[in-house]
């Protein structure tokens, strides 16, 4: 990914950045971390319910892809096959959104750097790659593909996954060590698009077996060529089949014209065999798998650890590696959640307060204050229905005679819950039905009670309903 969009690509897209997300789905898009004539990389954020967010690379293709409905249709298909390799030395395939002429490719954020970009940092520094810290990258890439090429679906089909663009570009080395291979899937469906924009497809010829430059059909062994070709740019820091021009590298891979490690550096002639093999002509010659590759490779030289791996990559990219971690402190430190946002069409705003939903609340708190008034008024009119007797004696609360007695009236509750009626007109009819009630039962004298009438102090109706008799409540 060396190259940007162009001017037109970039007036076409919303343009993200720390502050002013781009929303796609669940997906807050944020800055850009690395260009290429295909797809923009940005730095996102998965955006779930109840708080929960995760940082994630977002890899987001240039309009005309999303656009062209032959290339979107097999991108969909290779990515969702992608998506089923796990392993440790692949990065993983989280998602693939398409979305309001939006193409998205999520994967997870690895802190690290691309081995294009390590190779350059290098050679700036005027230095090469250490060979046990080579030996450890690509073996571990190699372990990736052949985890890729092994790959089933559901049912234990084999899929047939051929990366078809392994360049030192997609494989990310992380500060713990770790190599990473990315883009499973992408070239194939790159392949199918009729017009690309000039040089965008250049840099990776480089790396493409004759097989494959001829469009013949191409196997696993595809792969372990364009492995062999960056395994010599690693050790060397120069390219392979580098020319005049496209042309002239077109020519020498045709016509196998390879150069070995030793060529340029005399020490490393213990790689040379490898190179050879796995750059055969014949892709019959080369190493059958990734895997015997990544052994063969190993035995060349003991590779390096992983904490030393990791410890050359920070320190060759601590600019760019710091830089982005600002950024990701400043994105994760930001909160964002699905309640505290709003989708608009190129950016994420806070959400505004719902004015229905403090109509709501005030209307259930007045309601609760309205009830709390209409039953103080029910309580004190039952015990006026007879002055002489004291205010407990008007509490028969399970009475319900009293409800039956007023099944005319409209209950209650009814009145409360209906937010149409004025508050004048509510209190009368409840009043009303409280007073029916009172009336329909009212309190009498309190009676002494016989010793052997008042246990229980209750009858039993056919209904099974409780009905106190007054003598016995004193």
């Amino acid at each position: 990914m060396e190259a940007g969009p162009t001017s037109e690509q970039r007036l076409s897209l919303p343009t993200p950045s720390a502050s002013v997300p781009v929303i796609v789905g669940r997906y807050a898009i944020f800055d850009a971390i690395a260009a290429g004539g295909m797809a923009t990389v940005h730095l996102g954020r998965l955006i779930g319910p109840v708080g929960f967010s995760r940082t994630v690379a977002i890899k987001r293709l240039h309009a005309q892809y999303a656009h062209d409905p032959d290339f979107t249709s097999m991108f969909l298909d290779e990515a969702r096959m992608a998506a089923r390799v796990q392993h440790p030395n692949v990065v993983p395939t989280l998602d693939v959104v398409l979305s309001n002429n939006e193409l998205l490719l999520v994967m997870e954020y690895v802190r690290g750097e691309s081995l294009s970009r390590l190779i350059r940092a290098a050679r700036t520094a005027g230095e090469r790659m250490p060979p046990r810290i080579v030996v450890a990258i690509l073996s571990g890439a190699l372990q990736g593909l052949h985890a890729a090429h092994e790959a089933t679906d559901e049912k234990g089909k084999a899929l047939g996954l051929v990366h078809r663009d392994m360049t030192p570009q997609n494989i990310l080395i992380g500060v713990d060590g770790t190599a990473r291979v990315l883009d499973f899937g992408v070239a194939k469906a790159e392949g199918r698009v009729q017009t690309t924009r000039e040089g965008q497809v250049k840099g990776k010829l480089l790396y493409m077996p004759p097989e494959q430059l001829a469009a013949q059909p191409v196997s696993r062994t595809a792969d372990v060529y364009a492995a062999g070709v960056v395994l010599f740019e690693a050790l060397t820091g120069t390219r392979m089949f580098a020319g005049e021009d496209e042309r002239a590298s077109i020519s020498r891979i045709m016509s196998n014209d390879l150069r070995v490690p030793s060529d340029i550096v005399p020490e490393l002639s213990a790689f040379d065999a490898v190179v050879r093999r796995a750059c055969s002509a014949d892709p019959t010659h080369r190493f059958p798998s990734a895997r015997e590759m990544a052994l063969a490779l190993e035995e060349c030289m003991t590779p390096a650890s992983n904490a030393e791996v990791g410890s050359w990559v920070e320190r060759l990219a601590s600019g760019t590696l710091n830089d982005r971690a600002r950024k990701v402190a400043e994105i994760e430190s930001s909160g964002m959640s699905v309640a505290g946002i709003t989708r608009t069409s190129n950016s994420v705003k806070p959400a505004k307060p719902s004015n229905r939903r403090w109509l709501l609340a005030a209307g259930i708190a007045g309601g609760v204050v309205l009830l709390g008034s209409l039953l103080t008024t029910a309580y004190l009119l039952g015990t006026r229905s007879d002055p002489s007797q004291p205010a407990l004696v008007a509490k028969p609360i399970d009475s319900e005679p009293a409800v039956a007695a007023t099944s005319t009236a409209k209950p209650p509750v009814t009145a409360v819950e209906s937010t149409a009626a004025p508050t004048a007109s509510v209190v009368p009819s409840v009043t009303a039905s409280v007073t029916a009630s009172a009336k329909a039962k009212p309190v009498t004298a309190i009676q002494q009670p016989a010793a052997n009438h008042c246990d229980p102090p209750y009858v039993m109706d056919k209904s099974g309903h409780k009905h106190f008799l007054p003598e016995c409540m004193k």
